[in-house]
């Protein structure tokens, strides 16, 4: 079995090398320094780091304020929260201003599980993917997740970086480069796309080996932003293998999945499948238990695409005339 890894960590540590390169960087926090493992962060430099409490929309305000002032604040809660409760000050004081602000929103997707309905943050795509000026990056693994901070800290903007506490594989060699905006083919297909980021990423490539056994080759894309979106990489799989499969740890509707079809329908239609949370408020239970409850499992993601090529190949046949 590969090395789980957990992303926060991967995060904390690139975090903390930013902040010895450059002065400017500080954390803005609510109460959830444990959880944004932010907490030597906060040994190392007691002084650029600032918990406002539970007061989420006073922690935007105050990361615009940072920002206003030449420093570069990554604001850092539960996705939940940070994006639900501050919602008006993302889209005002951040996306309307393009103010130099690096959210973070940690335990993303179905992370708290056993904390139920409202700590999952099944919704924080559809909120953010559809501000003006705002990247919204999801790495898939450690390795990406060190580079997409990095990243966020030289874009001269406002960045939305969706981060769970859920452990993953490294999925990308130590030779990987990420870049802002670009899809990366992890495994070339040619009969169907599978599209995924975050902790989907690693089940998209273990359904692509079960999909392989049974003769089926399976593209898979790491779509780790979902805005700016790579069009080119959507439409070379809709036009190479005429089918797509999105799998996102979110809900089925704006997230990943809308946004792909958003391109596909307008430019390359082709048969796909959607998957995720299916517009229902998830229930109580741990993330595994979630994950399988909702198929967003290797054999969940094989299952989607057998039925997806049924549909293909009856596209693909020809229609008679009818006497």
């Amino acid at each position: 079995m590969s090395e789980l890894f957990d992303c926060r960590q991967a995060f904390s540590e690139a975090l903390e090398e930013l902040a010895l390169s450059d002065s400017r960087v500080v954390v803005v926090t609510n109460d959830s320094v444990g959880s944004s493992n932010v907490g030597r962060f906060r040994k190392r430099f007691p002084e650029r780091l600032v918990n406002v409490g539970i007061a989420e929309q006073n922690m935007v305000g105050i990361g615009a304020g940072l920002a206003n002032g030449r420093m570069i604040p990554f604001v850092c809660g539960a996705s939940c929260f940070l994006t639900g409760r501050a919602l008006e000050q993302i889209k005002v004081d951040l996306g309307y201003t393009r103010a130099n602000v690096k959210l973070c929103g940690m335990s993303s997707g179905l992370a708290y599980g056993p904390l139920g309905p409202t700590h999952h943050s099944i919704e924080d795509l559809a909120w953010t993917r559809v501000i003006p000026n705002l990247t919204v990056l999801v790495p898939a693994d450690p390795i990406e997740t060190a580079q997409a901070v990095r990243a966020a800290a030289s874009i001269e903007g406002p960045v939305f970086l969706r981060l769970s506490r859920m452990p993953v594989p490294a999925v990308h060699s130590p030779a990987y480069r990420f870049e802002v905006g670009s899809a990366v083919t992890l495994r070339e297909g040619e009969h169907l796309s599978i599209l995924a980021n975050g902790t989907m990423v690693c089940r998209a490539l273990e359904a692509a080996d079960r999909l392989a056994r049974r003769g089926v080759s399976a593209r898979v894309l790491n779509m780790s932003t979902v805005q700016p979106l790579d069009r080119e990489a959507i439409l070379a799989a809709a036009e190479q293998t005429g089918a797509i499969v999105t799998v996102e740890e979110h809900s089925v509707h704006g997230g990943l999945g809308g946004a792909v079809a958003e391109v596909v329908v307008s430019h390359r239609p082709v048969p796909m499948r959607i998957l995720g949370i299916p517009g229902v408020f998830a229930p109580t239970g741990s993330p595994s238990w979630l994950l399988e409850h909702f198929g967003l499992t290797p054999e969940g993601i094989c299952k989607a695409a057998m039925e997806l090529l049924k549909e293909k190949l009856h596209h693909a046949e020809p229609i008679h005339s009818r006497h």
